[in-house]
């Protein structure tokens, strides 16, 4: 199974620590599909963008964003990162991603998460104390729409369906759905039972952070009769390539500590991010993709090695990084990280 990387973004909307200044959402915008087209164009494999319902981050439709993207680009995959499927309608899912994948000639796909952001639940009606069988609910329901057409379905906190027609069709027919599993065991256990690939998110921590859930995916998944070792496994983490270890690190800080103390929790409940614990998260044995371009195809070949990773999805520009900054990152990331990182891994299956 070829490896895969990409980015992502949510589009924050974070004054520069910097120079103080405040992106338009106009700019925002505009500069996501900008990224999109540059990571398409470096030979990026994935492009995806995450979902928030706050004036702080430009992602509140990122179905919208992503047919965007469809338009500026030609090959590259398009994904949400991740579709809050707890506060989302499963039909209109559906049909959002579906007209994407007709846009794109087969490249969209859907990550479903439950969400660690909980802003859209009360804002679309739902109880928050809903939130684990909303989640377990509605993705049955979306695995049975992509399953047959039309379709019939009874679940407690939707109303049934009977015998309906949901349209358009994917190209092809098909569309990947992914859950987002941020290392509860109980989603790993449920995602492997489902035969399910399973995108994990890594914040802070070691690189072995994942390793427990990790296993329990594929233990349930063998234990249901799949194949887990034909299931592919991604890491969403946050990172930026620069020119030498030192740049990288002094680019990225001052971002992503600003988006860390006001993009990361709601508002008011920010996460201090001291430089000394920033250095120590872009060691070798932590998590966050930062460095030069050497580090990162390390950091990279690491993470296939310890989990058997099939794609690695990187947040840069977390926390409102100038646009010049960050396709910078995307172009070393697409033309000096990817070409070796595959090669690598390639080579490594070969002589398995």
């Amino acid at each position: 199974m070829a490896f895969e990387i990409g980015i992502m973004t949510f589009g924050e909307v974070t004054e520069d620590p910097k120079t103080g200044e405040l992106p338009s959402p106009r700019q925002r915008v505009r500069e996501t599909i900008e990224q999109a087209k540059v990571a398409d164009e470096v030979g990026l494999d994935v492009f995806g963008v995450g979902e928030h319902h706050r004036s702080d981050f430009v992602g509140s439709a990122p179905a919208i964003l992503l047919a965007a993207a469809a338009e500026a680009t030609e090959r590259i995959r398009l994904t949400s990162s991740v579709t809050v499927l707890g506060s989302e309608d499963p039909v209109r899912v559906w049909e959002q991603f579906a007209t994407i994948d007709l846009l794109s000639r087969g490249r969209a796909e859907i990550i479903a998460g439950r969400g660690s952001y909980t802003e859209s639940f009360p804002l679309f009606g739902y109880d928050l104390s809903d939130y684990a069988d909303l989640f377990r609910e509605k993705l049955d329901l979306l695995l049975k729409i992509r399953e047959r057409n039309p379709v019939t379905w009874q679940g407690r906190l939707r109303a049934p369906l009977v015998d309906a027609d949901i349209a358009p069709r994917a190209d092809g027919d098909g569309l990947p759905i992914w859950v987002g599993v941020g290392g509860s065991p109980a989603s790993a256990i449920s995602t492997g039972k489902l035969g399910l690939p399973m995108a994990l998110a890594l914040l802070l921590g070691p690189i072995t952070f994942h390793e427990q859930t990790v296993e329990l995916y594929r233990a349930s998944a063998e234990e249901a009769g799949h194949d887990a070792a034909a299931l592919p496994i991604s890491i969403n983490t946050h990172g930026y390539v620069g020119r030498t270890s030192q740049s990288a690190r002094d680019v990225m800080y001052p971002y992503f500590a600003k988006g860390m103390a006001e993009n990361n929790h709601q508002r008011g409940q920010g996460f201090p991010l001291p430089r000394m614990t920033f250095d120590g998260q872009a060691s070798p044995r932590a998590g966050l993709l930062v460095g030069s371009s050497q580090e990162v195809i390390d950091k990279l070949l690491t993470y296939h090695e310890l989990y058997g990773l099939n794609r690695a999805i990187i947040q840069m520009g977390f926390g409102g990084m100038p646009q010049k900054e960050h396709l910078e990152a995307i172009e070393r990331l697409g033309t000096e990280v990817a070409p070796v990182v595959r090669r690598e891994v390639a080579r490594a299956g070969v002589a398995a």
